[in-house]
């Protein structure tokens, strides 16, 4: 008896520990991580750096699924439909999460409530960069000139309603300033005309302007990031240049299906986070204009709260009108 009575105690304070070790079966087999946009974008760039380094860290492998069409929300629509087992993630954008609800009319899910929020991954801050024939070398000289030349300055986007027309918006609406948006389709023949000086300034990532900043063609004035980048340390950012209630750029941020566990999403935060501070993917980031930005899962339901009330005060404002 007095046997038995070890062996049923032994099983009973092994229990709790078997289930709290569950979540570590995870994962046992590969795991997809979907993203909205073509190969070869920034958000697949850091999509598949991170992917690599994290099937490596986790003995599975993270397999890619790239899901392009509209504007990420594609991708996203598939991840909210999926099983909330850890095995289907979503590597989102600001698009399609905190864009979209503002520029669709029939958004297909709830950003805030049919994804849950495991890390923001990298940040890709926009430059504001202007022509050189331009009279102005800081932030605060462009400001005062596009005031004294009311309407008579144009800037390029990617496209109506797209990230770097919002950021023109909202720097509009922070300076109280009056430009004319010209949208292109993509950033290659935007930057091509402001070159060409067809338009006088626009927002744009790093590997788009930087090469024609070093090489004269355009005037980097501002950067949207926390800190000035390594590849960029002689131009400020924009709380330096007086401006810190401007943001602008693009971000990318790891997504589970609602209804995950918060133990799996806990566990994928952990391992995520661990592989954004290595030297070698923060490396890799930066090279590519990324800025590696781990955060808690709270931390990062925050930011996306944020982004999301920021575009619909913005849309609001400026009269942006969901289609």
């Amino acid at each position: 008896m007095h046997r038995r009575t070890l062996i049923l105690s032994s099983l009973a304070a092994l229990a709790p520990a078997a289930g709290v070790a569950q979540p570590a079966s995870w994962p046992s087999r590969s795991v997809r991580m979907l993203i909205g946009y073509p190969p070869g974008g920034s958000t697949d760039v850091a999509g598949r750096l991170l992917a690599e380094q994290l099937g490596r860290r986790l003995g599975q492998p993270i397999v890619v699924d790239n899901r392009g069409g509209a504007g990420g929300t594609l991708a996203a629509s598939a991840v909210v439909r999926a099983e909330p087992d850890g095995y289907t993630l979503l590597l989102a954008a600001a698009p399609e999460v905190a864009i979209a609800p503002i520029t669709m009319k029939a958004m297909p899910y709830d950003p805030v409530r049919d994804l849950l929020p495991i890390t923001l991954v990298g940040q890709v801050p926009f430059f504001l960069v202007v022509n050189p024939s331009v009279p102005a070398n800081t932030l605060a000289e462009f400001i005062a000139y596009l005031k004294a030349h009311p309407g008579k300055l144009n800037f390029s986007s990617f496209g109506n309603n797209t990230s770097n027309h919002l950021a023109g918006e909202l720097f509009k609406q922070l300076t109280g300033t009056n430009s004319v948006h010209v949208p292109y389709k993509g950033s290659g023949p935007s930057i091509t005309d402001l070159i060409a000086g067809q338009v006088q300034f626009t927002f744009d990532t790093p590997p788009a302007v930087l090469e024609h900043v070093r090489a004269g063609k355009l005037r980097a004035l501002a950067v949207a990031a926390r800190q000035r980048l390594p590849n960029a340390p002689q131009v400020p950012t924009f709380a330096e240049a007086g401006l810190p209630a401007f943001s602008g750029g693009t971000w990318f941020g790891l997504f589970a299906p609602a209804k995950t566990s918060s133990t799996l999403i806990e566990r994928i935060n952990t391992e995520a986070a661990a592989v954004l501070g290595t030297p070698e993917l923060t490396k890799s980031f930066t090279d590519k204009g990324i800025v590696a930005s781990p955060q808690t899962p709270e931390e990062f339901r925050r930011f996306v709260q944020s982004e999301v009330g920021k575009y619909k005060d913005l849309a609001a404002k400026v009269g942006i009108v969901a289609e």
